[in-house]
């Protein structure tokens, strides 16, 4: 029995000691979406749908949860950040070539059509990114006028 409660303490103070730790958070500049929207050009309900439910996972700014100052849970948010990024990030959009930008976006019309995107585990915790069927089509529209815009920059008629 007192080796139990050693192994609890232990614990106790292994965890209250981690909650001093955490990643860096990602809290860049919004400033750095502009260019995306410029180039990109939403219309209003694209840029609230992008701002609810992209941003915080696929841009430089996240707006974090209460319980993200809760280790170990901050690791698993910036896990979770660090692989959105990486896979679409609107703050790096400048750099990046037209072919990319074309793919990300028939990425993006897949993961958001085969309801893939926002992850499940992102909105059980944030309702408003629940995207009904209209916000689907209309993103998947915007979407769809952006691929355009690039193939034809890409292939001139």
């Amino acid at each position: 029995m007192k080796m139990i409660k050693k192994i609890v303490l232990a614990l106790l103070i292994l965890f209250v000691v981690a909650q001093f730790f955490g990643p860096d958070k990602n809290q860049g500049d919004l400033s750095s979406i502009e260019p995306f929207l410029a180039e990109t050009n939403p219309p209003e309900d694209v840029k609230l749908i992008l701002k609810e439910t992209c941003y915080d996972c696929h841009s430089d700014y996240t707006r974090y949860p209460w319980y993200n100052n809760i280790t170990p849970v901050n690791y698993w948010l910036n896990h979770h950040v660090e692989d959105g990024k990486k896979h679409f990030n609107v703050s790096n959009w400048e750099g990046t070539s037209l072919k990319r930008k074309d793919h990300k976006f028939e990425e993006l019309i897949e993961m958001v059509e085969d309801k893939e995107m926002p992850l499940k585990s992102y909105t059980w915790t944030h309702g408003e990114a629940n995207l009904t069927d209209a916000q689907i089509e209309s993103v998947v529209n915007w979407a769809k006028m952006v691929r355009f815009k690039y193939r034809m920059v890409e292939e001139p008629q």
